[in-house]
C-alpha cells in the first residue's frame, strides 16, 4: 500500500453496536505525583472512581496514531491541558465489560505533565475532580479500583518512581 493510500478500518458490529470499544487512558506525573480524576457520578461505567484522563477513539478521528491524538484530545478536553509534543509512553493495554455490557479494549499510556500545565475539572460530567496523588496514596482510596491501581503501578515501575 502506498503511504497516499486512504486508511479505513473495519469493525465488526453486535445488533447495530460496535463490537468493541477502543479507551486509551492517560496517566500524567509531576514531581513524584500522578494526576487522577475522580469520575463524574453521571458516568455510566464505574462513576466517582479513580482513573487517568481518557476516552474513547472517535470514528472520525485521525488514521494514523490514533491512539496518541484520542490521549492528546481526551487530556485538552477533561483536565483542559495540551499535551501536544509530550512523550506518550506505552504501559499496558487490558480488555474489560463496561458496566452496561460493552467490551472494550483500553490502552493506558504515562506522559509527563507540562511544568505550566495547570488542569481544571474542564469536563463537569465527566470529571468530578482532579486530584495528584502518589501511588500509595492512590492505592489506598476506597474510590481506586484494583485496575487502576495496577495501572498506577506498572507507570511508575516504568518512570523508575516508587510504587
Amino acid at each position: 500500500m502506498s503511504a497516499d493510500a486512504p486508511v479505513t478500518s473495519v469493525c465488526c458490529t453486535r445488533g447495530g453496536r460496535p463490537a468493541f470499544v477502543v479507551n486509551v487512558e492517560v496517566f500524567l506525573e509531576r514531581d513524584g505525583r500522578w494526576l487522577l480524576i475522580r469520575r463524574g457520578r453521571q458516568e455510566a461505567h464505574a462513576p466517582g472512581t479513580l482513573a487517568g484522563v481518557g476516552g474513547k477513539v472517535e470514528a472520525d478521528g485521525a488514521g494514523l496514531d490514533v491512539l496518541e491524538e484520542t490521549a492528546r484530545r481526551e487530556v485538552a478536553e477533561e483536565i483542559g491541558v495540551d499535551i501536544t509534543g509530550a512523550r506518550l509512553s506505552y504501559v499496558e493495554s487490558g480488555f474489560f465489560v463496561t458496566d452496561d455490557g460493552d467490551p472494550v479494549v483500553n490502552v493506558v499510556f504515562r506522559a509527563t505533565m507540562p511544568a505550566h500545565a495547570q488542569p481544571v475539572t474542564a469536563s463537569a460530567t465527566e470529571v468530578e475532580d482532579v486530584l495528584w496523588l502518589t501511588a500509595a496514596q492512590a492505592e489506598g482510596d476506597p474510590d481506586c479500583p484494583p485496575w487502576t491501581s495496577r495501572s498506577l503501578r506498572r507507570a511508575a515501575a516504568q518512570s523508575g518512581m516508587p510504587e
